[in-house]
């Protein structure tokens, strides 16, 4: 079939950043370049030209910038994204016929016999008719021009016409660079090829891309032994969180806990009297059910008045409240009366509970998303986020959200982005990478990870290498957590304090994203729950006497507490803007492996190079000593210059020579030196 215009000539592909063939949007921060390529080529020898088109969904009229060759046929540009929210961009190119002509021109004039010792092997250029088709060719030109550039584009119409009447013996070049420029600036665009369709952009706030993440069960941090916490008392501590380094503080559920089928202490079926329940088993009070539910506060926390508090108080520490979505139900949510159809039903009348043979779970109802009413879940879940964001909360902790509809997502946090485009979504989601990923290009702004059960060199760096560059890091943000209330890896239960250093160095130096359920990590809680029959007691990673299940009251700052390399590291993290993004991360090859070497750099606002080199001990029982092989030219070292390393751990420098360096470490004092590079 032929094409609708088959004059365009120039062909396009293979444009970068795009996602899925731009179904999904690539996503940046503001302030950031970005930096668009595209394969751009055409049949023969003209000389083509090509810009790039973007625009933020606020703007109605594209913005340009010409792109540059860069050989090979693949060409480049790129702007700034200097707003929150959607934008567009698109690749054009044409065929540049005055360009061509001009190179020719060139060529022509080079190739002129001289007057005064002419050759027999010289050939006539007939350099007047390229001139008077130059004269053509910048008269269209000029007629797409206006004002001052249209004249200046006339009058050298005017001049080449006057040169190619002269039949001189020998020509100069006529054109110079400002004629040059208006030229290119009006372009003859009707045989031109624009990519279609759009691509997609996403931009986010700072915090999408650097954040430390703090999170406590509220419930626990009453003064008073045995008593409730509240959201006052959250309030009290956050001086203490923020000194610490920390920006999100998140809380699990804050809704009223389910009494049908409540679990007790150590996740026991039974619950006593007094037992506090689980968090994530959201229902209503006893005979108060139409009060319960997402859109509900425990009581026991206290008031919305007092929610409302926190989050003011919480901003003027530096701080904003993460809080926790979860998309299930107490036996006694008021949904399951209201809208019963929003569930499973089993043949027999009743709800589906959850399940995963041969555990049950009783005290939780998972929604059925292929429910006939499956348009009002869609858009009562969608009021649950739309309700606390109005309530000041920028920030979600979603809990699995890849046991919940793709599609639903994509809806869900697409209109949620375009409208409160500072939120931020982070996926709790330890599922299967096209599951993971596909949550993230679903608007996610940040993942949890596979970094737990990641443990040797070798794991650490491929994985490493492949969420932090193309195309993974185009729509995923990692954040790295060593622990959380249902996760305590068998590397911290049997490592003792020297592995909850090394994770947590880890955790704040690999990403610029990580997090710590707290104070059980402050503190090296490492005693893990009995397994149950069947399960080997190696396979447990819950913990014992588990804060998901009742109260539990301590202080961070018990002796042997990690709160101040935890305080140190937030620092280090916050003074170099090196460890706040993850696209210039490389490892360093060490010749013991039980040694781990990785480098970050970037330049900071004074537009000064920032680079941090971190080395580590990933035995936590043992010293370990090696030759760092480092790579000098991507550190930008010169072979033979001499350059110091501060370690920010412990304030100690050295000078180093050249690229192998010999490093030893202890992991029962530091498992790591967190160095600072100074060229000198």
């Amino acid at each position: 079939m032929k094409p609708p215009e088959g004059r365009k000539r120039v062909v396009i592909e293979d444009i970068q950043p795009t996602v899925n063939g731009g179904r999904y949007p690539a996503c940046r921060i503001v302030g950031d370049v970005m930096t668009v390529t595209a394969a751009i080529f055409g049949d023969g020898h003209d000389h083509l030209a090509a810009r790039l088109l973007y625009k933020h969904k606020s703007e109605r009229r594209w913005r340009t910038a010409p792109m540059t060759a860069l050989g090979n046929d693949v060409w480049s540009a790129a702007f700034t994204v200097n707003k929150l929210g959607s934008w567009r961009f698109a690749v054009e190119g044409w065929v540049d016929h005055f360009e061509t002509w001009s190179s020719d021109l060139k060529k022509r004039l080079a190739a002129q016999p001289d007057p005064a010792n002419p050759k027999p092997t010289d050939s006539p250029q007939d350099i007047p008719l390229a001139l008077r088709t130059g004269a053509l060719l910048l008269e269209k030109i000029a007629q797409r021009a206006s004002g001052a550039d249209a004249r200046i584009l006339t009058d050298m119409v005017a001049s080449l016409r006057w040169m190619a009447d002269q039949n001189a013996a020998f020509y100069e070049y006529p054109l110079n660079a400002e004629v040059e420029a208006l030229a290119s600036h009006s372009p003859n665009l009707e045989f031109s090829t624009r990519y279609e369709p759009d691509l997609p952009l996403w931009v986010d706030r700072e915090r999408a891309r650097f954040s430390a993440w703090y999170e406590l069960f509220p419930r626990s941090v009453s003064p008073i032994p045995g008593q409730h916490g509240t959201f006052k008392d959250v309030e009290a501590q956050l001086p203490e969180i923020a000194a610490m380094g920390f920006d999100i503080l998140y809380m699990p559920p804050i809704h009223p806990i389910g009494f049908a089928y409540r679990k007790g202490k150590n996740n026991s079926t039974t619950a006593l009297d007094g037992d506090v329940g689980s968090p994530w088993a959201i229902g209503a009070p006893p005979s108060k059910d139409s009060e319960g539910g997402h859109k509900a506060i425990l009581p026991e926390l206290g008031t919305f008045a007092d929610f409302d508090h926190l989050v003011a108080s919480a901003a003027a520490h530096n701080l904003e409240i993460a809080l926790d979505i979860a998309f299930q139900c107490s036996p006694d949510h008021p949904w399951v009366k209201q809208h019963p159809t929003w569930f499973t039903i089993r043949p027999d009348g009743s709800i589906q509970y959850a399940e995963n043979p041969p555990k049950k779970y009783q005290d939780i109802y998972p929604l059925n998303f292929e429910s006939p009413d499956w348009r009002g879940l869609w858009d009562e879940l969608h009021s649950v986020f739309e309700f606390w964001i109005q309530r000041g909360v920028k920030v979600f902790r979603v809990d699995n959200p890849h046991t919940k509809a793709l599609p639903f997502w994509e809806w869900c946090i697409g209109d949620l982005r375009e409208k409160y485009p500072e939120t931020l979504f982070l996926a709790e989601a330890f599922t299967r990478p096209h599951i993971m990923y596909s949550l993230a290009k679903a608007g996610f702004t940040q993942s949890y990870t596979y970094f737990t059960w990641r443990t040797t060199k070798a794991e650490l760096q491929l994985y490493l290498e492949e969420i932090t560059q193309p195309p993974v890091s185009e729509f995923f943000q990692p954040n790295f957590w060593p622990n959380t209330p249902d996760i305590l890896h068998r590397t911290l239960q049997e490592g003792g304090r020297p592995a909850f250093m090394q994770r947590l160095i880890l955790a704040a130096t690999l990403t610029a994203n990580y997090g710590m359920y707290g104070p059980a990590y402050e503190l090296g809680e490492n005693i893990p729950a009995k397994a149950p029959p069947g399960k080997a007691q190696v396979d447990v990673e819950e913990y014992m006497d588990s804060e998901k299940y009742e109260i539990r009251q301590r202080s961070r700052n018990q002796p042997g507490s990690l709160t101040p390399l935890i305080t140190l590291l937030n620092t280090i993290r916050r003074e170099n803007v090196a460890l706040q993004s993850n696209g210039s991360l490389h490892f360093h090859p060490v010749d013991n492996p039980s040694l781990m070497c990785y480098s970050k750099s970037a330049r900071d606002a004074a537009g000064e190079e920032n680079t941090i080199l971190v080395a580590i001990n990933l035995d936590p029982r043992n010293e370990q000593a090696g030759w760092i092989d480092l790579d000098l030219k991507r550190l930008g070292i010169p072979h033979d210059q001499d350059f110091d390393v501060e370690d920010l751990l412990t304030g100690v420098h050295y000078t180093w020579h050249d690229r192998s360096n010999y490093v030893a470490l202890r992991p029962t004092i530091l498992p790591a030196h967190v160095f600072r590079v100074t060229r000198q």
